[in-house]
């Protein structure tokens, strides 16, 4: 009997001991850490569904759409609804029937790719059409844990035309989402890569929405418990006009080069063609690794915006910087003449003309109006590298524009201090005899000898290119004389009324400008010519680098004198 009492006591006291340690633990859970599990259990049933907001669409001066968005469905689910290869399999097979080709290692591939959480919403298809969604929802055996999604796709309607300037957006990288962690961005958000698209990213954007879901026990959705829609970003006009641009394209179309338009007084970019041309849709949409390298390894380099970021050798075009320089530094003035015979011997080298024959004596204007490089020479020596690059610095040469687009090069405004950096040697005379004439180490782009052009036409007033229309900046004056600026002037007038540029009259607009033919170390000369129009009350200027192009007089000079005809004869 004393055996059996001391049995029930130690069966009670154990049953005692239990019921306190559960009730100790009923009492932990459920007062102590009550409100921690209440949050965790509300957690558990709710589900955050972010929107990307839609880009601001982007259109030219007249109000032509170039970049816009166009409304697509995605099929959003959980990864825990289709964790099987039996539904896998089974949705495949639905979106076969419906024409919409995708295989299960494709939707296998497409989750594993997104690697969430198992109760976070994924893509599983995306870029349906409305047609093909009503399609498969109304398919009695589509799976009704999956959901459909309105998204927006990035278009650009002009395509090849405008790719240059717009760019394109893709989904944001690792790095980028790194560097603008605290900007709001998530992984899958699509970003501006290039043109106008990156530069203006800020305002495009918009702001993205929410909407809060609760969910069932396997993440499905049950109903909406709070929404803010996501707001559309600012959209952008530019001051580009497509029907100048369209034409400046055309004209390039067999060419490798750059050709723009741009207004001389406000710096407002009307046309800014670059040969050979992309197509920035599929880069939107995404393209293979293979495709993507093709593109970024062809040789003839689609994607270098060549109005902007190509630098070549002004060649002769470079004379009306260099008639200002010497008119402003008194080395020269409008009686002063020299005699050309074909080439200028100096030291133990003999720089030829373009002329083997000789132009005889010229003063400025002549020099100018048939592009003797003799003279040029000789103004040059008289003035000094010095004071030529003053006027270089006064100009903004070897700097950015600054227009607003990425990726534009300063060129190179050489000099000794440049030349003994890079090269670790002396200027030499010689340096500055190439130099009088654009070749050498001067390297400008089709931009900056556009800039230089609409100061010589509006009066010696510097702007700044743009192509946000809200992107005037007040003209720089650089001080240039008016008289000294006429004289360089009538020797522009000259250049196409009765010199090299005659092929430029020939449209039926007065126009003035510049011929340039520049050496080029990897083939046949390249051709320039820099104008603006009409002559007396210039409005525009334009620029036409054409590589391998040979002789700026007849290809380059009626590219630039069509695209003006055009801009004036369309200004209404």
């Amino acid at each position: 009997m004393e055996i059996l009492d001391s049995r029930l006591k130690f069966f009670f006291y154990g049953i005692t001991l239990s019921v306190l340690i559960l009730i100790s633990g009923l009492y932990f859970f459920q007062i102590n850490q009550g409100d921690k599990y209440i949050r965790l259990a509300h957690s558990n049933r709710l589900r955050m569904i972010r929107f990307p907001a839609p880009r601001g669409e982007i259109f030219d001066r007249h109000g032509v759409p170039l970049a816009v968005n166009d409304t697509t469905f995605s099929i959003m689910g959980y990864p825990l609804d289709l964790n099987t290869p039996a539904k896998l399999e089974n949705l495949s097979k639905i979106l076969m029937r419906h024409g919409i080709p995708i295989t299960v290692p494709d939707l296998e591939k497409t989750i594993k790719q997104q690697r969430l959480a198992p109760y976070r919403v994924m893509k599983i298809v995306q870029n349906l059409t409305m047609t093909q969604m009503v399609e498969l929802v109304a398919d009695y055996e589509f799976p009704r844990e999956l959901f459909p999604l309105s998204v927006w796709r990035r278009t650009y309607p002009a395509g090849t035309i405008a790719a240059n300037i717009l760019g394109y957006v893709s989904e944001i990288s690792e790095t980028e989402l790194k560097a603008r962690s605290e900007q709001g961005y998530t992984g899958g958000d699509l970003i501006g890569k290039s043109g106008v698209e990156r530069s203006y990213e800020e305002i495009l954007r918009g702001s993205p929405g929410q909407e809060a879901l609760e969910v069932d026990a396997r993440g499905r959705k049950i109903r909406t418990l709070d929404a803010n829609p996501a707001v559309k970003g600012e959209d952008l006009h530019l001051t580009l006009d497509m029907a100048a641009q369209k034409l400046a394209v055309e004209l390039l179309s067999d060419y490798k080069g750059a050709l723009l338009a741009m207004d001389v007084n406000t710096g407002e970019i009307l046309a800014l063609a670059s040969s050979p041309v992309y197509d920035n849709n599929p880069l939107t949409w995404g393209v293979s690794a293979r495709e993507w390298n093709a593109i970024v390894n062809n040789p003839d380099r689609p994607m270098l915006d060549r109005a902007i970021a190509g630098v070549y050798p002004p060649a002769s075009t470079f004379k009306a910087f260099m008639s200002i320089a010497c008119l402003e530094e008194n080395v020269i003035n409008e009686r002063t003449m020299f005699s050309c015979r074909g080439g200028l011997r100096f030291g133990s080298h003999t720089f030829k003309c373009w002329k083997h024959s000789g132009h005889g004596g010229l003063n400025v204007t002549g020099a100018l109006q048939h592009s003797c490089d003799v003279f040029f020479y000789l103004a040059g020596l008289k003035s000094g590298i010095d004071k030529l690059i003053k006027w270089g610095r006064k100009f903004h040469l070897g700097e950015p524009t600054g227009i607003d687009l990425p990726g534009e090069s300063g060129g190179n405004i050489a000099g000794p201090d440049w030349k003994m950096r890079r090269f670790k040697t002396q200027w030499l005379n010689g340096d500055t005899i190439n130099y009088s004439i654009g070749q050498g180490y001067m390297l400008m782009t089709p931009i900056q000898i556009a800039r230089v052009y609409a100061a010589i036409a509006n009066g010696g007033k510097m702007v700044t290119p743009h192509l946000n229309k809200k992107g005037y900046k007040t003209p720089e004056n650089i001080g240039v004389t008016p008289a000294k600026l006429a004289i360089v002037q009538k020797g522009l007038e000259y250049v196409v009324s009765r010199g090299t540029g005659s092929r430029a009259g020939r449209f039926g607009i007065p126009i003035a400008g510049k011929t340039g033919t520049a050496q080029n170390s990897h083939g046949a000369d390249h051709a320039l010519f820099a104008g603006y129009a009409p002559v007396g009350n210039p409005k525009y200027v334009a620029v036409a680098v054409v590589e391998a192009g040979r002789h700026g007089s007849s290809v380059a000079a009626p590219l630039v004198a069509q695209l003006l005809a055009h801009l004036l004869s369309h200004e209404d």
